[in-house]
């Protein structure tokens, strides 16, 4: 094979001379090794750094595909020796997004949560979090990635085209973006890319232990993505396959048997594992978690379907997923973006030059000509993973990455919802590592042609000065290309940050994850439930503007394992499972609302943190004082619950005071007449929600509408009240949403309009 740094031969462009990846042999080889390999490391870091960095300032909330607060809670879970979920009474309200729920008698309050997602990244997310600096571990797996394709570059070229290959990845949006999140794809690419330089040791040293650490590392890549490292791993198998052929032919098969026998038995041992986690988690082990959750969001053609998405996935629009995961690629999303393809073009020429001069026997040492026109010849040199070899290898992996997800509907899905326009077409995440090591290749090329050529025309000091200005304008267009093609996902990811940074102020201004002052007495039993009082700890109700999903949009608000942290986050969705919850916690209740559509934080909402109290007693009263809207001719009140309601005349003033009381016989106005309705509304048993609504009329028949509700629960002869009320302000309509006006306590939206409330229990 030649020394490390000198097995690319001289490749003849037709220019009069050669242009050669060699180095000459010298005394210095070590050194100049040593020197390689500290770059590499150096470039690396850097790396590692500059992700780490993008995490902590681009993402510090997470980015908006909400699968990373999947990978965090389930790394918690991890740490905390969990599999499962076990939330009690509180399912409902904090079932985590992407989790399957499953009734079982086994399971302590009688339900069991588990993640759609293997436990192998989480696990690796866990060590950050165990430490406190999880951040740290994404700059740690880019800083590996970036290693891993130096080696492997370096394996296929010489050490030079691999340390260029390692610091391409740093000028890949796809790259940059993904590996900043708490995602699997660059994890699973750190598994498959250890798998390969393993492979190769393998291979062209014939070292069993080097055999049995790769088939470790595609079985632990089969756990963490299956389908992934099956893409990955075809290519190599290809190989192995063929090296396994000439082996016997040659009558040399028993030692290369042996090898893949060392590779493929720890490979088999995981995919074992695999299936035992399964039949642990779904009861079937040939039934994934991921099936479990949504049984049709699979690979293959046909109905494919996910929370109520559901396509029809045919050949054709495989293929044409497939061509716009490739053009967004290789023009915006690879290393320098349309330029690093180009490169890559060129580099895989050249490299195409080589093979044929290989093929050929022309520029080879003998040791090489022996390898390629001696017994066995050309196919022996790619059994025994020659440089072409690696290569072919290389663009397999390509190839197959691209072929394997025209199967899958995944990327249809992340380009519909906006996912791959933000963070790029991740799940094809893996065909990086060609991109940026032939796109090496092609730019050393490139600068070794220049090289030579300056010095046949000028002299020493005027070579230089040429080959820098091209360089130098090389490297300032590169620059350009790069930064044109990650300016917009990097803008769109910032103005959402930045949204949400606004959305989670008053939860951060409350301190919620801040240990507490005073000892509380932790939750006990089953569900978060406890027998003790938690009242120091918090309990914020939020919205759900995607459906009845916990950390989804908001994954920021994770629940701790065991649902007994500082905070539980439970969903706000109705009064029976608002007192639930809080008899479920007995802790300190809060509302979080805010005002505005909530459209995946690309436009901001006005966010409101309301501490909550649960008033008790015979009869609650209440008083609400509101403002009147410009404008407004006509008032009328009216009190909803069930589905009964009364209405009351009021007559015009600047301010009106509305005063009811709330009692186990029901709810009514105490201070208007009654206009239509029974004297009391009735109140169903057990918890229901009541509304009070004023609406005022203006000269052109536009109203402004009051929309206070407020969870009721009777019991006995008392009721309970979450106090105070949901208050929403809109015109046009009754119905009041989040998208309508709102009135807060810093806030008059609308002129004239004004808010107070207060109640007392009796």
């Amino acid at each position: 094979m030649g020394r490390r740094g000198s097995r690319i031969p001289d490749i003849d462009l037709d220019l009069g001379f050669d242009v050669s990846f060699d180095h000459p042999f010298s005394f210095d080889f070590d050194r100049e090794r040593t020197r390689h390999r500290a770059v590499a490391l150096v470039v690396s870091l850097v790396v590692g750094l500059f992700v780490t960095w993008l995490a902590v300032d681009l993402f510090p909330f997470h980015s908006v595909n909400d699968d990373e607060g999947v990978y965090l809670t389930q790394a918690a879970m991890l740490l905390d020796g969990k599999v499962f979920l076990y939330p009690g009474a509180l399912a409902d309200a904090v079932r985590p997004w992407f989790f399957v729920v499953e009734a079982t008698t086994s399971a302590p309050g009688g339900v069991q949560m588990y993640s759609k997602y293997s436990p192998v990244v989480p696990a690796m997310f866990a060590l950050g979090l165990a430490v406190g600096l999880p951040n740290l571990v994404l700059g740690a797996v880019a800083a590996a990635n970036a290693g891993l394709v130096y080696t492997l570059t370096a394996d296929v070229f010489d050490r030079e085209t691999g340390v260029v290959a390692a610091a391409l990845l740093v000028l890949s949006p796809l790259f940059l973006l993904t590996s900043a999140t708490f995602l699997a794809y660059a994890p699973a690419t750190m598994l498959n890319l250890a798998f390969a330089v393993c492979y190769v040791r393998a291979a062209r040293r014939d070292s069993s232990g080097y055999a049995v650490v790769a088939g470790a590392l595609v079985g632990l890549a089969f756990f963490a993505r299956p389908y992934t490292a099956v893409l990955f791993a075809l290519p190599f198998i290809a190989h192995s396959l063929w090296a396994l052929a000439s082996a016997w032919q040659a009558g040399t098969g028993w030692p290369v048997f042996r090898r893949y026998v060392a590779i493929a038995l720890p490979g088999l041992a995981f995919v074992g594992l695999t299936l035992a986690y399964n039949a642990v988690v779904t009861g079937d082990p040939l039934r994934f978690p991921y099936i479990a959750f949504a049984p049709l969001d699979g690979i293959g053609f046909g109905r494919r379907a996910i929370l109520g998405y559901d396509i029809v996935f045919t050949p054709t629009l495989g293929v044409q997923t497939a061509i716009e995961a490739l053009r967004l690629l290789v023009t915006r999303w690879g290393p320098m973006g349309w330029l690093g393809t180009v490169a890559a073009v060129v580099g895989l020429g050249l490299t195409a030059q080589r093979w044929w001069r290989h093929r050929t026997g022309r520029s080879l040492r003998g040791s090489d000509r022996r390898r390629y026109h001696g017994l066995g010849g050309r196919k022996r040199a790619f059994a025994e993973l020659s440089d072409d070899a690696l290569a072919a290898i290389l663009l397999g992996v390509f190839v197959s990455v691209f072929v394997g997800n025209a199967f899958f509907w995944g990327t249809h899905n992340g380009l519909r919802n906006g996912l791959i326009d933000l963070l790029g077409p991740f799940y094809h995440f893996d065909a990086l590592v060609p991109l940026a090591a032939f796109g090496a290749a092609g730019i050393l090329g490139f600068a070794r042609v220049l090289r030579r050529l300056a010095h046949r025309r000028f002299s020493a000091s005027e070579a230089r000065g040429v080959v820098f200005s091209v360089l130098l304008v090389s490297a300032l267009v590169a620059g350009g290309v790069t930064l044109d093609a990650a300016g917009d996902p990097y803008d769109e990811n910032r103005l959402r940050t930045e949204n949400l940074a606004a959305t989670y102020e008053p939860l951060l201004d409350a301190g919620f994850e801040d240990p507490p002052l005073t000892p509380s007495v932790p939750a006990v039993g089953t569900g978060g439930a406890s027998d003790g009082n938690d009242e120091t700890k918090a309990l914020v109700f939020h919205p759900d503007p995607y459906g009845d999903w916990s950390a989804h949009p908001f994954q920021t608000l994770r629940n701790d394992p065991g649902f007994d942290g500082p905070v539980v986050y439970a969903i706000d969705d109705g009064a029976e499972q608002d007192f639930t919850v809080v008899d479920a916690t007995n802790r300190t209740p809060y509302r979080f609302t805010y005002r505005g559509a909530w459209t995946g934080a690309v436009d901001p909402v006005e966010p409101e943190l309301t501490r909550l109290d649960v008033l008790s007693g015979d009869r609650v009263d209440a008083t609400t004082t509101l403002g009147t809207p410009a404008g407004s001719n006509t008032v009328s009140v009216r009190v909803e619950a069930g589905d009964e309601y009364a209405r009351y005349d009021v007559p015009m003033g600047e301010t009106h005071t509305i005063e009811w009381d709330i009692t186990t016989d029901g709810v009514r106005v105490t201070n208007y007449p009654q206009a239509a309705g029974p004297e009391r509304v009735s109140i169903p048993s057990g918890a229901s929600e009541v509304a009070l609504l004023v609406t005022y009329v203006g000269d052109f028949g536009e109203t402004v509408t009051y929309r206070q509700t407020v969870s009721v629960e009777r019991s006995g002869g008392d009721v309970r009240v979450v106090w105070p009320p949901e208050t929403r302000v809109c015109r046009l309509t009754t119905d009041c949403g989040t998208e309508g006006e709102w009135v807060g306590p810093d806030g008059e939206y609308l002129p004239g309009v004004s808010v107070e409330t207060n109640a007392t229990v009796v």
